[in-house]
């Protein structure tokens, strides 16, 4: 069981660092995004939204992850 969990969270990690923060340069585009939407998201279409979904989706699954194993960590 520890190995599949390993697995999972190194899979995670990549699609952070991957998905979640392609395009690089000149920025992170999730970091744009984010940005974007700080400044209250003027002129955001459907499709800024879906794209800061798909972006932000594995660095939520990582968060959600990261409070399940923490969660588990604190109630030994």
């Amino acid at each position: 069981m520890n190995r599949f969990f390993d697995e999972k969270w190194l899979l995670v990690l990549v699609l952070c660092l991957t998905l979640g923060l392609a395009p690089f340069t000149p920025e992170p585009h999730i970091l744009g995004k984010v940005r974007w939407l700080a400044g209250g998201a003027e002129g955001m279409a459907a499709v800024d939204y879906f794209d800061l979904l798909l972006h932000g989706l594995p660095w939520i699954i990582l968060l959600f992850m990261t409070m399940i194993r923490l969660r588990k960590l604190l109630q030994r």
